[in-house]
């Protein structure tokens, strides 16, 4: 028997999707409705315990004027047909007893004749429907010589009848259909498939479906035939075309979500577009640096040919991306989702809200329409050929593109929710959804998709394909893929399994939501032959608790965010006691984490992404200022391990200190330092280089406006941020050209010797502030002392002894300032370089070298002159 412990709290819609960082204080973070699971479900209704043959149910099928008879038998071996027991008047029936011998007989009403559903050619649409077929989800072009037809096929197992329903552009856009085909339940269904064919189907026809079936919310079921749902599977969509701008109803009022409808697929449609032969560079994840990007956030501000805001647009910044040395851009959400979902006055800035990072995915298969320069032209497909575009161009430039997917949950929220798709098609079967009919909310959002369900799960792989072979991506993050670990809910278990007993015991039962540890989906992606060799990060947690970082099911093949890279250096850096251990554990790629049948590059490492403070933020502000999220600062993280350099809390955002201001410089630099000389991959966010701020607001999911733009006067200005920009660039520059900072295996004593102000003596005690190291990629490379003095005190440092005909060369030092704080760099004048080497040589003759406060420095062993 399954037992379960529901918790339903607030309405659909409290959101606050940023700040949820992870573990405990990601479910801080998020609001909306909650329902935790405990043990299990009481089962409604099934098989008597300790019966053999508890009931038998009769199927009347009509052949040749005869009634012939099914008898289903359910038993503790489960339910299935067991054949025909023979040939009995129509008005007999078998209502109790065994399969040996004559059954009872008793009279019954003969069933009414099936109704004959009629489907007849649409002009100037298709011909004559035929009945189609179950073999690809989705509407398939399907060409024979000179005759095409379109196939529909959609899955929905408790569906009582759909309807395939189409719509001119015209008439999408008055919401009126053009015409309805009802689909026969015995032409057009094959097992829970139901599918239909339109021949000479013309390619400018969008479609949806109307489904009708049982609205039962206690038992999972929330069918509206009154709602025309959108194909999961549609390839391209239609709704509004332009960014930001609301749909219009009959009465001329705003509408925010107008109906959305599908493409069907063009003729010869495979040339569409022209890849030129480009292909990815393919890189080993050990060699990438990985850049957060948001599609609109990137190029708003960005002066371009293309129009702001677009995949054109977003092309255009790839040399300043190959100028500051990344060579994979990792894309926040650009699915089909709606930025009009917020859509309200904002009472704290009087700007309307948006959904702008877009984790609210409406459809699955297709890019954002309205992220592309072409709007939804040639019915969506412009903007899958833009996508396309600007994939091409990232491969041509050297770059790998990866996209953030969210498939933990989708729009259509809780239980008070919308019905655009799933919901509409087969709630239950999408939805990790609770006896009473609850929705389960591990991603703080509203609903969590039932990942591991077999229909779910063959969902996740086709969509997670499709973006591989028809967009040629990478790579994908998975947001909050914890939930992807999650059990999924099983409706009418019994009736599926059976009893169990002595001779057939049940395998032992898992909780709704419980972590797996071989989820039926990971594995599937893991093991999947296209989606070989195919980038796989994983957000290791999520809203309801469960945090595996350093414990996600891997297969060997995936990495994942650092959440204690962040964490820990964070912590380390601005100087809480206790850190030195664990900040020394990040900076060898994390061991502890990932040495378990894996390499560095498991470890995505990070100490800012989207949702938290900026790198800037998070060294000027000790509190979050999210009073522009018009929510009275209640939403947003809590927890930033964060500084302000100053005093106290007074001393938050912008000063005219220039102690505090040169402390803050400095404090960035340290940061860099440390995420591009640890092992592992490092990850920057978009404008970090520069030091964008956004005033200190660690949750800026609902603002397009300048919190999430790039500031491109301060990106193309190379002394931007005091010299951060050009810092960021030489650090870069510095990983790429040395081994030594990107090993393929985890560091050992061969290669890192440990050190304290004095060699190989490193202070690990717990108040030590001080981690310092020697490295080398193998013994004929050079070796790099890397120190890092959070103290507010000054470390007199003596550099281990090199070998006859070596000397140590100061490479940075963040105390200093630009150009010399990265001394090393390409762009410092001779002249320059000679007066600063001569100031820093007598020192380092005798191995001494003064490392002040909260600083960090780097030396590199080369020849001795």
């Amino acid at each position: 028997m399954m037992m379960l412990t529901t918790t339903v709290g607030a309405a659909f819609g409290a959101r606050a999707r940023g700040g949820a960082r992870d573990g405990g204080d990601v479910e801080r973070a998020r609001s909306g409705a909650r329902v935790m699971p405990a043990r299990g479900w009481g089962r409604r209704g099934g098989a008597r315990r300790g019966t053999t043959r508890s009931a038998v149910a009769v199927a009347r099928r009509a052949d040749a004027g005869v009634c012939r008879w099914s008898t289903h038998v359910r038993s503790s071996a489960g339910a299935g047909e067991y054949g025909d027991v023979g040939v009995v008047p129509p008005v007999m029936a078998v209502v109790e007893g065994g399969i040996s011998g004559l059954p009872r007989a008793t009279a019954v009403t003969p069933a009414k004749p099936r109704r004959v559903v009629e489907q007849r050619a649409v002009p100037r649409v298709c011909g004559t429907p035929e009945p189609g077929t179950a073999s690809a989800l989705g509407a398939t072009r399907v060409e024979n010589g000179r005759k095409t037809s379109v196939n529909f096929a959609v899955y929905s197992s408790s569906a009582t009848a759909v309807s395939l329903v189409l719509f001119t552009r015209d008439d999408l856009k008055r919401g009126t259909p053009t015409a309805e085909i009802e689909l026969d339940e015995v032409l057009n269904k094959t097992g829970s498939v139901w599918h239909i064919a339109l021949p000479d189907c013309v390619d400018d026809i969008l479609y949806g479906y109307r489904v009708d079936g049982p609205y039962d919310p206690k038992n999972g079921h929330r069918f509206d035939r009154s709602k025309i749902v959108l194909d999961p599977y549609a390839k391209a969509v239609v709704s509004r075309p332009r960014y930001g701008e609301p749909g219009k109803k009959a009465d001329d009022s705003e509408d925010c979500w107008p109906q959305i409808a599908g493409a069907v697929p063009k003729r010869n449609s495979k040339s569409d577009f022209d890849w030129q032969g480009v292909t990815s560079p393919k890189r080993p994840m050990s060699e990438l640096v990985v850049y957060e990007a948001h599609v609109r956030g990137m190029t708003a501000g960005l002066k371009t040919k293309a129009k702001p805001g677009t995949y054109a647009a977003l092309v255009e910044s790839f040399p300043y991306l190959k100028t500051l040395g990344v060579n994979t851009i990792e894309l926040m959400p650009c699915q089909e989702f709606n930025e009009m979902e917020y859509h309200s006055v904002n009472p704290a800035t009087g700007e309307f809200r948006r959904n702008f990072w877009g984790y609210s995915t409406v459809n699955f298969f297709t890019p954002m329409t309205r992220y592309a320069e072409a709007g939804d032209e040639d019915c969506g497909r412009a903007a899958a050929r833009e996508f396309k575009y600007m994939v091409r161009e990232a491969h041509r430039a050297g770059m790998e593109v990866i996209m953030d997917v969210v498939f933990n949950h989708t729009a259509e929220g809780n239980e008070d929710g919308l019905t655009l798709s799933f919901r509409g098609l087969d709630n239950r079967v999408y939805y990790m959804v609770a006896p009473e009919g609850q929705f389960y909310n591990y991603s703080g959002c509203g609903n969590t998709m039932n990942c591991n369900h077999a229909v779910v799960r063959e969902f996740i792989l086709d969509c997670l394909r499709y973006w591989v072979l028809e967009y040629h991506i990478d790579g994908f993050r998975f947001d909050l893929a914890s939930i992807l670990t999650r059990a999924s809910s099983m409706w009418d278990q019994k009736n599926i399994h059976g009893e169990p007993t002595a001779q057939t015991p049940m395998m032992e039962e898992v909780a709704i939501g419980s972590p797996l540890q071989d989820p039926p989906l990971i594995d599937a992606i893991s093991n999947d032959p296209v989606l070989s060799g195919t980038k796989l990060i994983a957000e290791a947690w999520d809203a309801g608790g469960l945090y595996q970082v350093g414990s996600f099911p891997h297969y060997g093949v995936w990495s994942e965010w650092n959440g204690k890279f962040r964490d820990d250096v964070r912590n380390f850096i601005r100087g809480v006691d206790g850190y030195a251990g664990l900040f020394a554990e990040r900076i060898c790629g994390s061991p502890e984490l990932y040495a378990n049948g894996r390499t560095p590059a498991a470890s995505i490492n990070f100490v800012t992404a989207h949702d938290g403070f900026t790198l800037r933020d998070c060294v000027s502000y000790n509190n979050k200022n999210n009073i522009a999220n018009g929510e009275n600062n209640r939403d947003g993280e809590e927890h930033n391990q964060s500084w302000n350099c100053g005093l106290d809390e007074t001393c938050d955002g912008e000063t005219d200190d220039e102690e505090i201001i040169a402390l803050r410089e400095r404090q960035m630099r340290n940061f860099m330092t440390a995420l591009f000389v640890a092992q592992g991959v490092p990850m920057l966010y978009m404008g970090d280089e520069y030091g964008h701020t956004k005033g200190g607001n660690n949750n800026t999911y609902c603002h397009d406006n300048a919190l999430n733009w790039m500031d491109w006067e301060q990106a193309n200005d190379p002394l931007a941020g005091n010299g951060l920009a050009r810092f960021c660039r030489q650090m870069t520059l510095l990983r790429k050209e040395h081994g030594a900072f990107r090993l393929p295996i985890f560091p050992t004593a061969d290669n890192i010797q440990w050190h304290g102000h004095l060699p190989e003596t490193p202070i690990w005690d717990e108040d030590s502030r001080f981690v310092a190291f020697t490295l080398r990629e193998s013994p004929e490379s050079p070796q790099f002392y890397v120190a890092f003095n959070s103290h507010h005190e000054a470390a007199a440092l003596t550099l281990p002894k090199l070998p006859d005909g070596q000397q140590w060369k100061l490479i940075l030092d963040t105390a200093l300032e630009a150009p010399f704080d990265f001394i090393s760099g390409d762009d410092v004048a001779e002249a320059d370089l000679y007066t600063a080497e001569a100031m820093i040589t007598p020192g380092l003759r005798r191995n001494k070298y003064v490392c002040v406060d909260r600083s960090s420095v780097i030396f590199q062993s080369v020849p001795a002159e």
